[in-house]
């Protein structure tokens, strides 16, 4: 048996498959439009990676993240009413490579800011100086000065800007025939300040504001060497620098930028670290 379709149903049939087909040709076209920051506020959800064995920025206390950065990142999320924080603590050497390959959204840990990194990553406003110093046993006199570990053995964080500069300060000193007697370099720097403590090392290099919370601590253990060496340095979060990404990125510096200008983290900074510190509202590029 053969239907037949009248003309007027057969134009009613055509004019439905187009709307299907239009209707199908622009799904992918509004799932490719929704940014990360859309997708955040759709689902509910922001995950940012963290490491939090470095206070007082990150650290677990009571089972929980708490330190600088959470009571900021709590600021942050009143701004985004309705979504959750996902906060995964992630080993310093697995967080780029991770933010790189989409693990998680954003960084909120202290990230130095290098040309390198600024190069491949969105580096947010800065959240807290991040210049360099050496840390070393108390009543050593010895170290006075960052020079001064020449012929010592010194030690820093596996892959971090910290451990560069303690590379670069060795040049330096190879370079004036004063070289350092070696160099080590930790997983965590804990196990550094461990060390440290214990004699194994003669002093470890970070930046000054770790520095001071590990003397804070501990002020029979450690004190700090001042001034502080190399080039002025800051601490930022970091993003992907993707499109998608673009909306998210924007949004984490107008909110970091608006705690500077009103004062909220000048609070935060006496509170964690004893004393403001003077930050700009827009991330200078790196030397």
């Amino acid at each position: 048996m053969i239907f037949r379709l009248s003309s007027a149903r057969l134009a009613r049939v055509s004019a439905a498959g187009l709307l299907v087909l239009a209707a199908v040709a622009r799904a992918p076209s509004v799932a490719a439009a929704e940014d990360l920051l859309a997708m955040i506020k759709r689902t509910g959800t922001f995950s940012v990676a963290t490491e939090a064995r470095f206070p007082p920025f990150e650290f677990v206390e009571n089972g929980e993240i708490v330190g600088y950065s959470q009571e900021i990142m709590d600021l942050i999320m009143a701004e985004l009413p309705g979504v959750t924080l996902e906060r995964l603590d992630v080993p310093w050497q697995g967080i780029l490579p991770g933010l790189a390959a989409g693990r998680f959204n954003y960084v909120v840990t202290s990230v130095t800011v290098t040309p390198e990194r600024y190069q491949a990553y969105h580096l947010s406003v800065p959240i807290a100086d991040a210049t360099m110093a050496v840390l070393k046993r108390a009543g050593d006199d010895r170290i006075m000065k960052a020079q001064d570990v020449a012929g010592l053995v010194v030690g820093s964080q596996t892959g971090s800007a910290q451990l560069g500069a303690l590379k670069a300060l060795a040049a330096e000193l190879d370079a004036a025939g004063t070289p350092v007697a070696g160099i080590r370099d930790y997983v965590d720097f804990n196990e550094a300040y461990a060390d440290l403590a214990t004699g194994r090392l003669d002093g470890v290099v970070n930046s000054l504001p770790n520095l001071l919370e590990a003397r804070r601590l501990r002020p029979q253990l450690f004190d700090v060497v001042t001034p502080t060496f190399g080039p002025k340095r800051y601490f930022s979060w970091a993003g992907r620098k993707d499109a998608d990404s673009t909306a998210l990125n924007a949004f984490m510096d107008e909110q970091l930028a608006r705690l500077i200008e009103s004062g909220d983290l000048t609070v935060l900074q006496e509170k964690w670290f004893g004393g403001p510190m003077d930050l700009p509202t827009v991330l200078p590029k790196p030397e």
